[in-house]
């Protein structure tokens, strides 16, 4: 049985190995197809789908503040910009999550250390982000791995305060872990923070090749969801099977 949308972590956590800020987020949805995106899921997990759609997502923000267990945050290496493009899975004990097709970020030390101890895609790249008023840019290149280069800009506007979110903003956003291909296995890291805080946003500009380079069609069209969130603090707790 798959479990339900939450807007609060449906579980606690097994201590916390890892907790990270995230900030000025921008979040963009196409639809797509469970049928292409499957095989790209690790194994015992399949795509999870609203009224027989599921989504690509491409997600700009700012790190912040990255701890380890119980010590304070990292200086420096614990801040950082990052986009990521993501698709939306569910095991077979029924738990939603997160698949990260890669991970732009501005470190090379964090980098390194998410791809060898979670095995997740993290990429090198030069990042900015900036904010004027009510619109904030990010503009990504990647440096390493390949395709160098690959990356490109978001501009949006930012809007109201969203009083209700639709059951698509909730699929999309309430989303309490991630499953990794670890070694052969699929594992869970479950994460649980407080309930977005999140607004409507128009998008401005859009130069995106990351959905692309992700193994993914790129995007046809403008995306169906657009939202910005000024962020929250989150936790993860140590890994399941997946």
């Amino acid at each position: 049985m798959v479990e339900p949308v939450t807007r609060l972590a449906p579980r606690p956590l097994r201590g916390t190995i890892l907790a990270q800020g995230w900030r000025d987020l921008t979040l963009l949805h196409w639809p797509v197809d469970p049928a292409l995106v499957a095989p790209l899921l690790p194994r015992g997990t399949v795509p999870d789908t609203l009224d027989g759609v599921t989504y690509v997502g491409l997600v700009p923000f700012r790190m912040v503040g990255v701890s380890l267990g119980p010590w304070p945050p990292l200086p420096y290496l614990g801040t950082f910009a990052e986009t990521n493009v993501r698709l939306y899975s569910v095991d077979t004990a029924g738990r939603r999550g997160v698949v990260f097709r890669s991970l732009e970020a501005a470190r090379l030390a964090p980098v390194l250390a998410a791809r060898w101890l979670f095995r997740l895609p993290y990429m090198w790249a030069r990042m900015r982000i900036t904010k004027a008023g009510d619109t904030v840019a990010y503009e990504t290149r990647r440096r390493w791995p390949g395709p160098v280069g690959a990356g490109g800009r978001v501009r949006v506007r930012i809007g109201a305060r969203i009083a209700e979110p639709s059951a698509v903003e909730e699929f999309l956003t309430a989303r309490w872990g991630l499953h990794v291909d670890w070694h052969g296995r699929t594992l869970y890291l479950p994460n649980a923070h407080e309930e977005w805080p999140l607004h409507r946003a128009e998008l401005l500009e859009l130069d995106d090749g990351l959905v692309a380079a992700a193994g993914l069609p790129g995007p046809v069209g403008p995306p169906v969801s657009v939202l910005w969130s000024p962020g929250v603090r989150a936790r993860f707790g140590r890994p399941l099977r997946g």
